[in-house]
């Protein structure tokens, strides 16, 4: 371990830090470079120091305390818990960094591994959002399957493994722990796989129905390793064939997940990925969300405390997609130049614009500052010039997601659309071309009776227009923008008003 204050600026150390707020969303503290320091005295702890990478200055100083729980997961995540409501988690550029800080830590705590696992209070710790996950402890094997024996995974013991799996009997958290220790150290995924297969082979409805519970009930051990495991391209078809077989449901009336995945669901790789492991993450991000939306029955406030480690999960590889992408300039400018190409073919100018409005989604799982550069980043390629394009289109899909990157744009930062919106006015001499005007008559043009989507982009337009929304903004800068609204807009937006009067009296009222 490291006995110098400054972290070795390089990928291997390179993390960023997350907190878990109060809504139990992961905030971005930000990124720097990350070494485990040695204790200066005898009266002082080994400490994990992160130094920004911007300025230098510390983004964290934690001391590595024997009975803190450190859980590692998807091999460059570190998380664990300081007091009963501050949750921390640093994620890794780099495997190897990761491995580094981890080796660290369980060195740091080995002296005290096995009177910690014999102490049963310390594995009910409710504070930790990965309360079951792996943690700086090598378990004892003997005391372990002391505890749990695992049943012979074949049919003559499904009804046994069921009763293992029990609702009632995951509900307890040390049982959680040490089913899910047993689990992997038996290779029991794989087995109830193999079983699964031979079990929809022979159509044997009962057993499938006990292998649904089984797997189901594996996913409330709330073990990342487990998801590992279990969201893996080997298995994770086959965890969802499992999830097809409710017990509710016959053979005729079971949900087919697998087809609709496998036929229907297909993914356009619109603009191509070189990365092979970016691919493979967009793929299991996918399939997880499909689980958690789709699949997985709703949670009761019980079974959703157990799946804090799947939405986390779920959590850090959106970040990583989105910020692997948006951060190739490579990526983003063939996305573009593809998108302006004029000779483009409709169906591949929609899927452009689909994809676009999915990266937006995505980047809901940034930080305030991170989704500003994310959203500054699509604006120096010119996402407002290509919205506007694509509000003159025909075809209802692709305006639609044209709106919807339009709608993400402003309430992310809607000064950069106000910039845009002036500076097109200087050189746009037809008012029905102005991209505000285009907005407005999408507004005054919603197909919906109940007029869902134009009240949706007046509160976004609302927001551009708002005094109240311009207090970042100078005096002269508000000035310009509002009369530029009020000269080149305000008759677009009152004049399916101004058509039915006549004399300042309505002509319909009939509406």
């Amino acid at each position: 371990m490291s006995s110098s204050s400054t972290p070795p600026s390089n990928n291997r150390s390179r993390v960023k830090l997350y907190t878990l707020n109060e809504e139990r969303q992961w905030d971005d503290r930000g990124t720097g470079f990350v070494t485990c320091i040695s204790p200066t005295s005898s009266n002082t702890n080994h400490s994990i120091i992160v130094k920004s990478e911007v300025d230098g200055s510390t983004l964290l100083e934690s001391k590595i305390q024997l009975h803190t729980k450190y859980q590692k997961q998807q091999e460059t995540l570190i998380v664990w818990s300081e007091g009963e409501k501050y949750d921390l988690a640093l994620s890794f550029q780099e495997k190897a960094g990761c491995d580094d800080i981890w080796e660290s830590i369980c060195d740091v705590q080995a002296k005290d591994s096995s009177s910690f696992l014999a102490t049963g209070n310390n594995l009910t710790t409710d504070s930790a959002i990965y309360e079951s996950d792996d943690e700086c402890i090598e378990p004892n094997e003997n005391y372990l399957s002391s505890t749990i024996n695992l049943p012979p995974v074949d049919l003559g013991h499904l009804r046994d493994i069921c009763e293992l799996f029990s609702p009632e009997k995951v509900r307890d958290a040390t049982r959680r722990d040490f089913l899910a220790r047993a689990i992997e150290s038996d290779n029991y995924v794989r087995k109830l796989i193999d079983l699964f297969r031979i079990c929809e082979d022979l159509d044997n409805l009962e057993s499938l129905h006990q292998l649904y519970e089984i797997i189901r009930s594996i996913f409330y051990l709330n073990k990342s390793t487990l998801f590992e495991i279990l969201f893996s391209d080997e298995f994770i078809m086959d965890v969802i064939g499992c999830l097809e077989y409710e017990p509710q449901l016959n053979l005729k009336t079971k949900r087919n997940h697998r087809e609709f995945l496998n036929k229907k669901a297909t993914f356009k790789e619109v603009i191509p990925i070189g990365n092979q492991e970016l691919l493979v993450k967009i793929h299991q991000t996918y399939r997880i969300q499909y689980i958690q939306d789709a699949i997985l029955p709703a949670p009761s406030l019980f079974e959703e405390n157990l799946l804090s480690t799947m939405n986390s999960f779920l959590f850090f590889n959106k970040v990583e997609i989105v910020t692997l992408l948006y951060e190739d300039p490579k990526f983003l400018t063939q996305l573009f130049s593809t998108l302006k190409d004029d000779n483009l073919p409709d169906d591949k100018r929609k899927d452009l614009m689909l994809f676009l409005k999915e990266f937006c989604v995505f980047s809901q799982t940034l930080q305030q500052q991170n989704r500003d550069n994310f959203f500054q980043a699509l604006a120096t390629h010119g996402i407002l010039n290509v919205i506007q394009v694509m509000l003159s289109l025909d075809d209802v899909t692709t305006k639609q997601a044209a709106l919807d990157v339009f709608a993400s744009i402003v309430e992310c930062n809607p000064s950069t659309v106000r910039e845009y919106m002036l500076q097109e006015a200087q050189s746009i001499q037809d008012d029905d071309e102005l991209l505000l005007n285009l907005v407005i008559s999408e507004i005054q043009s919603d197909p919906d009776p109940e007029l869902s989507g134009a009240l949706n982009l007046m509160n976004y337009l609302k927001l551009l227009i708002d005094p109240e929304n311009m207090m970042a903004v100078s005096i002269s800068e508000k000035t310009e923008f509002l009369t530029f609204f009020y000269i080149r807009s305000m008759s677009v937006l009152l004049a399916p008003l101004m058509a039915n009067t006549s004399d300042l009296k309505l002509v319909r009222d009939d509406f």
